[in-house]
């Protein structure tokens, strides 16, 4: 029986314990180290006074046909209506057989994907859509610069070595500066012309006004759209774990436990002892005390910087070292908000409760705050909300820098600058705030600037020591969703057990040039 370590209790972590656990009890131990008390990562699922808190905002969507199996035999998919569903008279393609959500605990729920842009204090589609509103909304000299813009960038194309070309390749510079070029530089702390295009092309494929254009003529005529030509604004419905992600992944983490597994939670990996390119050991803080945890394969889903760095001895080339260093990553906060009623008004013809707007998320383009985007809790699941006819949850996001003055504030003193900036949006009346709350997260996301250029190269290194498998999205410094850190689990399973060398395929995960969310 071999030993199997895997360090992180997030999607791809639980995914690769899971996966080589259930066919192969009697051929591996699987041993999960998790560093904080929680389950899920950034996937984790917050419980707060009654509310729950949806870090980041998960939508369960996947090309991935094994990806989309994995969840449901998780948590099926609903057979009768949700809580809202129900009351407002809203249709759904319910399951046949399906739980029934009202009464139990583990089922997926069909939700409305609605996110928009608020800009101008006005609301635009996301992404942009050619409809009369937008151009209302935009205003005859800024559309007519916007579309001599875009013609522009037919015939004058930019080279793309950063993602300020890419966008303006994609949408010409007039809309890259309206909606692109200040809500990326307060997402990343950095200005796009600074930034790999390689971000642009995992998370923006397909997208672009060619796209939209395209949208709009088959939606005109009426023409079905194959499936190689969906964009992210056709993707209408996804699925939601009644009580948001977090609760998924601890279905998991129970039934890996339940099979065999042990996931030791409170367990900060700091040192990774390693010998002729091959990982012998981990070394965990657990309670103030070093505990070694040796093994025979190794899985790491933790921040590749960290884990290079963990390397004991001298083994670790200098040049290596530097690139590990220099890996940049930027860390997240989130304010809950609890309001008796918000002040937008739902001019949408969606039904909800309460009538407040539909969204699921809001991107705010409002330059004078440095929020980024707005969660509405009660319409990602109606469950995550102690009241939710009476009451509106909303998450606050933020992107900041682990010591930054922002980091360093009270929770008080965040959560006041938070609801501050919410209110001078005309988006809340200050005397309608009930309740605060505030979440922060150590290296959320992994940017694509300074030694990004040369990952490469580390990858490469990465890749001599035989027995340790990068996965996820801190384990490969790569701007994953669920799914692809799924993926990399599955990809890992699949070498260990077929004795597959080649790390190829597990690195090549969502590296692909079309749409991340276009099914096969």
């Amino acid at each position: 029986m071999k030993k199997v370590i895997i360090i992180g209790a997030g999607p791809a972590g639980l995914t690769a314990g899971y996966e080589l656990l259930k066919d192969g009890k009697e051929d591996y131990e699987v041993v999960i180290l998790e560093a904080s008390q929680d389950i899920g990562g950034i996937s984790k699922t917050v419980k707060y006074n009654g509310n729950r808190m949806d870090i980041g905002g998960h939508r369960f969507f996947s090309k991935d046909k094994k990806v989309m199996d994995f969840w449901e035999d998780l948590m099926p998919i609903q057979g009768e209506n949700s809580f809202d569903d129900e009351k407002l008279g809203r249709e759904k393609p319910l399951k046949i057989g399906g739980p029934n959500p009202e009464n139990e605990d583990k089922v997926m729920l069909l939700r409305n994907r609605v996110s928009r842009i608020y800009c101008f204090k006005k609301f635009f589609d996301y992404p942009i859509s050619l409809k009369f509103q937008t151009f209302k909304n935009m205003g005859l000299i800024r559309t007519i610069k916007s579309g001599f813009s875009y013609i522009k960038t037919i015939f004058v194309k930019k080279k793309e070595d950063s993602l300020e070309n890419f966008y303006i390749n994609r949408f010409g510079k007039v809309l890259y500066a309206m909606f692109f070029e200040k809500y990326t530089e307060k997402l990343w702390g950095r200005h796009p012309k600074e930034i790999s295009a390689d971000w642009g092309a995992q998370r923006v494929k397909g997208v672009s006004i060619k796209a939209v254009i395209k949208d709009a003529f088959s939606k005109v005529f009426g023409r079905k759209k194959k499936n190689s030509e969906v964009e992210t604004s056709l993707i209408e419905q996804f699925w939601y774990p009644k009580y948001g992600p977090g609760h998924l992944w601890e279905t998991l983490a129970n039934k890996i436990e339940d099979i065999g597994g042990q996931i030791k939670k409170g367990y900060m990996v700091q040192k990774i002892n390693i010998s002729n390119n091959v990982v012998k050991s981990v070394e965990c803080v657990i309670d103030g005390k070093i505990e070694e945890i040796k093994g025979d394969i190794f899985i790491s889903s933790m921040p590749v910087k960290d884990l290079v760095l963990g390397f004991s001895g001298d083994e670790v080339p200098e040049d290596v070292l530097d690139i590990a260093k220099g890996l940049p990553y930027i860390d997240f906060q989130t304010v809950g908000v609890l309001v008796n009623k918000m002040k937008l008004k739902n001019k949408t013809k969606i039904k909800t409760l309460g009538n407040i707007v539909p969204d699921c998320w809001i991107y705010i383009q409002e330059p004078s705050v440095k929020m980024l985007r707005l969660q509405i809790f009660n319409n990602w699941s109606p469950y995550l909300v102690k009241d939710a006819e009476n009451t509106v949850w909303i998450g606050l996001e933020y992107t900041c820098l682990e010591g930054d003055k922002y980091w360093e504030m009270s929770d008080e003193d965040f959560c006041k600058f938070a609801t501050d900036e919410l209110v001078s949006m005309d988006i809340v009346d200050k005397e309608d705030i009930i309740d605060t709350h505030r979440e922060k997260i150590k290296k959320a996301y992994p940017a694509y600037f300074d030694t990004y250029e040369n990952i490469d190269k580390l990858i490469e290194y990465l890749n001599t020591y035989s027995n340790l498998y990068c996965v996820g999205r801190n384990g490969q410094h790569r701007y994953n969703n669920m799914d692809h850190s799924m993926a990399t689990a599955f990809e890992t399973v699949k070498n260990i057990k077929e004795g597959i060398q080649s790390k190829d395929n597990i690195w090549s995960v969502n590296t692909e040039k079309e749409y991340h969310e276009v099914k096969k």
